[in-house]
C-alpha cells in the first residue's frame, strides 16, 4: 500500500476532510473532559503497550509464521492508533475528543515503544539486532494529519456555531461515503497482495484486529467507562497505523517481506472495523 500512488494522494486527502469535520462538532471542553477521566487515557495506553504486542508475537506462534512475516505483525502491533480510528469512532458516536487525545499520546509514546518492541521481534523470530531509531518524521505527520485540520473545524464551530451544528448530519453522511469508498479502493488496487498472501497470514492479521478491537472495548467496560469512551478506545487501540508499520520495515529495517502483514492488516481492518461498527449501533438500538 505505501507505493500505491492513489491511495496515498486520496488517503491523506480524505482523512483531512474528515477530521476538519470532526473538528465542527468538538469544542475545548470536550477535551477538557477527557483530561478529569484520566483512567480512559490509562487504560488505553496500558492495552496498547502492554497487552497487544505479546498477544501479536502469540499469535505468530500459534500460525507459525516465518520470521519476517512475524516481524511485520508485532511491528505493528507496536504501532499507534490509525487515524481512521477517529472516523469509526465518529460514526458510531464514540468520545473522538478521546480518541484525537490517544492518538496523540500514542504517537508521542510509539517514539520509546516501537523500537523497543521491533529489537525484541528482530531477536526473537529472526535472531538479528539491529537499532530501530525513533519514528520522529512520521509521528509528526501524524500530528499534522489530525491536529491541523481539526484545529481548522473547531475554529469555525466557535466562530460560526449554526454552521456547525447544521453540518452535523452530512458530515457524518460524507465520512460514512469516504469510508466505503475507501474500503473499495483498497481492496481494488491491492487485490494481488491479497490473493498472493491472505493464505498465509491473512487469518493471523484478522484475528490481532479482532483481538485489539474487543481488548480496547472491553477493557475499557471492565474499568467501567462510559460507552462512547468505550467505543473510542475500541477503535484507537483495533485501528493501528499500519503506514507507519510498512515504513519502519522499508526505510529503517530494509526487509521489504516485513511489509506484507501490516498491508494485509491495513486492508482488513476496514471490513473488520465495519463489522465492529454495525454491532455497535445494532446494540445501541437494542438498548433503546
Amino acid at each position: 500500500m505505501a507505493d500505491n500512488q492513489l491511495l496515498v494522494v486520496f488517503l491523506p486527502i480524505a482523512l483531512a476532510v474528515v477530521m476538519a469535520g470532526l473538528g465542527l462538532h468538538l469544542t475545548l471542553a470536550d477535551f477538557r473532559r477527557v483530561l478529569q477521566v484520566p483512567r480512559a487515557v490509562a487504560v488505553a495506553l496500558v492495552v496498547q503497550t502492554l497487552l497487544l504486542p505479546p498477544v501479536a508475537i502469540g499469535l505468530c506462534l500459534a500460525f507459525a509464521l516465518p520470521g519476517e512475516l512475524a516481524l511485520g505483525l508485532v511491528l505493528l502491533a507496536a504501532s499507534p492508533g490509525g487515524v481512521t480510528a477517529n472516523l469509526f469512532s465518529h460514526i458510531t458516536r464514540g468520545d473522538v475528543a478521546l480518541n484525537i487525545t490517544l492518538t496523540a499520546i500514542n504517537s508521542l509514546l510509539a517514539l520509546l515503544t516501537l523500537p523497543l518492541w521491533t529489537a525484541l521481534a528482530l531477536s526473537w523470530f529472526l535472531g538479528a539486532e539491529a537499532h530501530v531509531p525513533p519514528p520522529v518524521g512520521k509521528v509528526l505527520e501524524v500530528a499534522v494529519l489530525v491536529i491541523a485540520p481539526v484545529t481548522l473545524g473547531m475554529a469555525l464551530r466557535a466562530w460560526y456555531p449554526k454552521l456547525a451544528d447544521a453540518a452535523e448530519k452530512p458530515v457524518r453522511s460524507l465520512s460514512s461515503l469516504l469510508l466505503g469508498v475507501l474500503i473499495a479502493l483498497a481492496f481494488y488496487s491491492e487485490w494481488d497482495t491479497v490473493r498472493a498472501f491472505a493464505p498465509v497470514v491473512g487469518l493471523a492479521c484478522i484475528s490481532f484486529n479482532l483481538a485489539s478491537l474487543l481488548s480496547g472495548y472491553f477493557a475499557a467496560k471492565g474499568a467501567r467507562l462510559a460507552e462512547p469512551q468505550a467505543i473510542a478506545i475500541g477503535f484507537e487501540i483495533g485501528i493501528h497505523n499500519g503506514t507507519l508499520a510498512i515504513f519502519i520495515a522499508i526505510e529503517v529495517l530494509g526487509r521489504t517481506q516485513a511489509t506484507i502483514a501490516p498491508a494485509i492488516y491495513s486492508l482488513s481492518m476496514y471490513l473488520t472495523g465495519a463489522l465492529f461498527a454495525a454491532w455497535l449501533l445494532h446494540r445501541r438500538k437494542r438498548v433503546k
